[in-house]
C-alpha cells in the first residue's frame, strides 16, 4: 500500500470535536469491525483486544480457553488427522513438489480424494464440513510438512470459494460448491500492478451490458495463487453505483469461470518459496459475467473481500504452529543427538535458551490460531483483530524458530537434504501476503484507537447535558480520574487464572489500564494527525499483540491445569515467562512517546528520507574520496 494513499483513506475516516478524536466510521479501512456510520452512542464490542485500547480487560472471549468442539467432533478429528498425517510422511514429497515447481499429480489426485479441498463445504454439497477448529487442526498438519501444499489448498477453500461459502446465495452456493469440492480449483483475484495492499485502488472494471444480464468484464490481477489453473475465482472490480443521484465507482465482487471466455493467465512465476504452489497473472477481456453471479451485493465488494481475509487469518496461523512444530522437533532431536566438545548440544545453556523461546513461539501461536478458531465457532462477530494478531504473529516468529532452528543444526540445516532450508524459503511470503504484517499493525492500531475515540466523544457529548447522563459521566470519566492517580484497580483474574499465573495476570490486567492511558494521551497529543504517526502506531500495535497474546497463553494454560493435562506444568511454565517479558516490553510503552524517542524517531524518518531521495545510501565508500 502507498503510504500517501493510505493517509488520504484514513483521514477520511477522521473527525475533529473538541476532543480530536476519531470517528466511528472506518469502513475504508476494516469490514465489520466499523462498517456503520456514525452514530450518537459509541459502539460497544466484546473483541479483548478492541477493548485494550480503552484500557478495558474484556475476558468474555478468552477466559476461558474456547471448547468449541463436541464428542462427535473430535471423534471426526480423531479418524481424519492419521490418514492425513500418512499421507502427507508417505505420499506427498516436498522436495520434489520444490525443484519441480508444481505438486506432483500424484499428491494432487490424493487430496481431492481425501476431501481436503473441501474442508468446510457442507456435506450435502460435497465437503466435509468441517467446523473452523477442525479445519485448523487438519491445516496444522499440511503446515508442518509442506507449506507449498499448503498454499494450493488455501488458496482455494480458504480465500478461493470462502466468499461464496461466506455471503453466496442459495443458488450460488447449490451451483459451485459441489464443483469446488469435485476438481475444479479456485483462486481469490483482488491484487493488481498498481494496488497491493491498496485494495480499494483497483482498476478493473465491470460495466452491465445493456441488456442489463450480464456486466463485461475488463482488467487484469496479479499475483495470484491458483491463478493459471483455477476454473472458478472470485474477482474483485469497479462497478459503476449511483450514489446521492450521482454516479460513483465501487468494488463489487464477482464469480467468474473460466469458461466464461475471455480469462487467460500468464506462466508461472518464479518465486522465492511456495514455487510448487501455483501463482500468475490473470487476465479479462469481455468476460460475460450473468448478474447472478454478483457476490455479496453490487458496490459491496470490498466489505466482501475484507470478510473472506478475516475469515481465514486463523488459518495461516495453525499451518504456521505445525511449521514451528515441526522445526522444533528437528532442533530437539538434533540438539540431543550432537556432541561438541564432549557434550550434547542439549546440555548447553545457550541452545537450551534457543529451544526454549522456539517452544514459546509456536505454543503462542498455537494458543493464538486456536482461540480465533473457537470464538468463531462460537458464533461471536467480533474477531477480525484478533485475528490479524494471530496472522501478524505467527508469521513473524515461525521466520524467527526456523532460522533459530537452521543454527541449532549448523552446517547440516544449511542443506537441502534437512528440509529448513526450503521452509525459510517457504515462510518468507507468510510476511507479505493477505495483509502485509506493515499494514495488520496499523489496522491494529488505528482500529482500537477509533473505538476510544468514540466513547470519548461520547464522554464529551454527555457533558453537553449532565443532568441527563450522569450514569455515564460518573463511571466513565470516574474511571479515567481514577485512572490518571493510578488508584483504579486492575479487573481481577484470580478466579479466571491457574493459581501460579496469577502473579503475572495481574501485571497483564495493570497493562492493560496503562495501555488504554497511553492512548488516550496519544488521542489527545495528537487527534486526526495520528494517521501520520506510524512509527507511535506500530509501538500501541506492539503492545496490543503483547497483551493479546499474553491472554491467549494463561487461558490456554490455565485450562490445561484444569483438565489435568500431562503437559500442565509445562504450559504453566511456558505461559509465565511468556507473560513475563511480555509485560515487561508493555511497561516500557510509555517510554515511546518520551521527548528523547520521538527525537529518535524523527531522526530515523529524516534519514530514509535521505536515501529514497538519493536512490541508495547517499554515503561513498571509504576509500572513494
Amino acid at each position: 500500500m502507498k503510504t500517501t494513499k493510505f493517509v488520504s483513506c484514513a483521514r477520511r475516516c477522521l473527525c475533529k470535536p473538541s476532543f480530536n478524536t476519531l470517528s466511528s466510521n472506518v469502513s475504508c479501512m476494516s469490514t465489520e469491525a466499523a462498517a456503520a456510520p456514525e452514530q450518537r452512542g459509541a459502539r460497544h464490542s466484546d473483541s479483548f483486544t478492541m477493548n485494550l485500547f480503552r484500557g478495558h480487560f474484556e475476558t468474555g472471549q478468552i477466559f476461558p480457553f474456547p471448547e468449541p468442539l463436541t464428542e462427535e467432533q473430535r471423534q471426526t478429528l480423531a479418524e481424519l488427522v492419521p490418514p492425513v498425517e500418512k499421507f502427507f510422511e508417505e505420499v506427498n514429497n516436498p522436495a520434489k513438489n520444490d525443484a519441480d515447481s508444481e505438486v506432483e499429480p500424484a499428491t494432487m489426485a490424493g487430496l481431492w480424494e481425501l476431501g481436503a479441498f473441501g474442508l468446510q463445504v457442507p456435506t450435502d454439497l460435497g465437503g466435509l464440513g468441517l467446523s473452523n477448529t477442525q479445519y485448523a487442526r487438519l491445516v496444522e498438519v499440511v503446515g508442518a510438512h509442506d507449506l507449498g501444499v499448503g498454499i494450493t489448498l488455501g488458496a482455494h477453500q480458504s480465500i478461493g470459494f470462502k466468499g461464496i461459502l461466506l455471503v453466496g446465495t442459495p443458488e450460488q452456493k447449490a451451483r459451485y460448491l459441489p464443483r469446488v469440492t469435485g476438481g475444479e480449483l479456485a483462486a481469490f483475484c483482488l491484487t493488481e500492478p498498481s494496488s497491493g495492499s491498496d485494495a480499494g485502488s483497483i482498476r478493473t472494471r465491470a460495466v452491465l451490458s445493456s441488456d442489463g444480464g450480464h456486466y463485461i468484464l475488463n482488467g487484469s490481477k496479479i499475483w495470484i495463487s491458483n491463478g493459471g489453473i483455477a476454473d472458478i475465482m472470485t474477482v474483485f472490480a469497479q462497478t459503476p453505483v449511483e450514489k446521492n443521484g450521482k454516479m460513483v465507482d465501487k468494488v463489487t465482487g464477482f464469480i467468474v469461470e473460466r469458461g466464461f471466455g475471455g480469462v487467460s493467465s500468464g506462466p508461472p512465476e518464479h518465486k522465492m518459496g511456495i514455487r510448487c504452489s501455483n501463482t500468475a497473472e490473470v487476465y479479462f477481456e469481455d468476460v460475460r459475467v450473468p448478474v447472478g453471479n454478483v457476490l455479496g451485493g453490487v458496490g459491496d465488494g470490498f466489505k466482501v473481500a475484507m470478510q473472506v481475509l478475516n475469515n481465514g487469518r486463523f488459518g495461516m496461523a495453525a499451518a504456521l504452529a505445525g511449521t514451528q512444530r515441526a522445526a522444533l522437533r528437528l532442533a530437539a532431536e538434533h540438539a540431543a543427538t550432537r556432541q561438541q566438545f564432549g557434550r550434547r548440544l542439549a546440555d548447553f545453556a545457550g541452545v537450551q535458551e534457543k529451544l526454549a523461546r522456539m517452544a514459546q513461539l509456536q505454543y503462542v501461536t498455537e494458543s493464538l490460531a486456536y482461540l480465533v478458531s473457537g470464538t468463531m465457532d462460537a458464533g461471536k462477530q467480533e474477531y477480525q483483530l484478533e485475528a490479524a494478531v494471530s496472522k501478524v504473529f505467527a508469521s513473524d516468529s515461525a521466520w524467527t524458530a526456523v532460522d533459530e532452528a537452521i543454527q541449532i543444526l549448523g552446517g547440516m540445516g544449511y542443506m537441502t537434504s534437512a528440509g529448513l532450508e526450503r521452509v525459510l524459503r517457504d515462510l518468507r511470503i507468510f510476511r507479505i501476503f493477505e495483509g502485509t504484517n506493515d499494514i495488520l499493525r496499523l489496522f491494529v492500531a488505528l482500529t482500537g484507537i477509533q473505538y476510544a475515540g468514540s466513547h470519548l466523544r461520547e464522554l464529551q457529548r454527555a457533558f453537553k447535558n449532565p443532568a441527563a447522563n450522569l450514569g455515564l459521566i460518573f463511571s466513565e470519566a470516574g474511571r479515567r480520574a481514577t485512572r490518571a492517580v493510578g488508584l483504579q484497580k486492575p479487573v481481577g483474574l484470580d478466579a479466571l487464572v491457574a493459581p501460579a499465573l496469577r502473579p503475572v495476570a495481574k501485571h497483564l490486567a495493570r497493562g492493560a489500564l496503562d495501555f488504554g492511558a497511553c492512548v488516550e494521551s496519544v488521542l489527545l497529543k495528537y487527534g486526526r494527525d495520528v494517521v501520520e504517526e506510524q512509527l507511535v502506531l506500530n509501538r500501541l500495535a506492539a503492545a496490543a499483540i503483547d497483551a493479546t497474546t499474553s491472554a491467549a497463553v494463561l487461558s490456554r494454560a490455565s485450562r490445561a491445569v484444569r483438565l489435568g493435562l500431562p503437559s500442565a506444568d509445562h504450559e504453566l511454565r511456558l505461559a509465565e515467562a511468556w507473560t513475563e517479558e511480555a509485560t515487561e516490553r508493555m511497561a516500557r510503552l510509555s517510554d515511546a512517546f518520551a521527548p528523547r524517542t520521538l527525537a529518535r524517531n524523527a531522526r530515523l524518518t529524516a534519514i530514509g528520507r535521505a536515501v529514497s531521495a538519493a536512490g541508495g545510501q547517499p554515503t561513498r565508500n571509504p576509500v572513494d574520496l
